[in-house]
């Protein structure tokens, strides 16, 4: 059995980083725009253990693939976008806006002969308001309100078994809301409760089924519940606070 790589320091992988970086120009020559850092690297909070995430952007009309290797004791991923894929998805909103969008806002430039990066990193926090309401409406019907129809379906039926795993998707989905309506991004997914925490606004019961999650504390299913029944209460006061109603009255159709 393989032991996992040795550890590898920062000067690792900056050398690493600049050896794909001349590569890729050197194959690829003017058609690459740009090429940036993203994720734990970009911030300067990555461990000895963290991948090496890097963006390249072509001129529109130049498709290359994306990579996704081990190159010991590397993991890499390069992802390959045309400007204009670049430009729609960094300004886009989405579900998981506060998770992803970091990647654009967080870009840490290697190559930008154009000032290109800058222009990117602007792009996600330009979203509009009314995006971010609705994003936030469609996805409380898509995620939220179907998972505590589950969590409440399966305590009715005596399937306990299940809440805990109700309770962190639950838990998940209202970080993910969490983000959006703070209009910030989380800077890593494994300090997203962390982080979310902090924020000014968020949903009463959040913290208390958050904390409980931490901790690891979800033998005690009927707690749970309980917890999960409290933030489904603090969400729907939420929305109603912000004014997002995502119930209808008549048939959308």
């Amino acid at each position: 059995m393989l032991d996992y790589p040795a550890a590898t320091t920062r000067t690792e992988k900056k050398d690493i980083i600049g050896q794909m970086k001349d590569r890729l120009l050197q194959i690829h020559g003017e058609t690459i725009l740009a090429i940036g850092l993203y994720g734990s690297i970009a911030q300067g909070i990555d461990g000895p253990y963290s991948d090496i995430e890097i963006l390249v952007v072509t001129e529109d009309g130049i498709s290359l693939s994306d990579y996704e290797f081990i190159y010991l004791p590397f993991k890499i991923e390069i992802s390959m976008k045309q400007k204009h894929e670049v430009w729609q998805t960094a300004s886009a909103v989405d579900d998981s806006w506060a998770i992803k969008a970091g990647v654009y806002a967080h870009l840490e430039a290697i190559y930008d002969p154009s000032g290109l990066v800058v222009q990117i990193q602007a792009l996600s926090e330009q979203v509009s308001e009314e995006a971010i309401r609705e994003t936030m409406r469609d996805f409380m019907i898509w995620e939220p309100y179907e998972t505590m129809g589950k969590i409440r379906n399966n305590k009715i039926a005596g399937n306990d078994h299940y809440l805990p795993l109700g309770a962190k998707d639950l838990a998940w989905q209202t970080a993910k809301l969490i983000g959006i309506a703070n209009r910030t991004f989380y800077n890593t997914r494994a300090r997203t409760y962390e982080e979310s925490l902090a924020m000014p606004s968020r949903p009463s019961g959040y913290d208390e089924l958050i904390h409980l999650l931490m901790r690891g504390h979800l033998h005690d299913t009927e707690l749970v519940y309980e917890r999960c029944e409290c933030l489904w209460s603090g969400l729907n006061e939420w929305y109603e606070n912000m004014g997002i109603d995502y119930k209808v009255t008549e048939f959308p159709f």
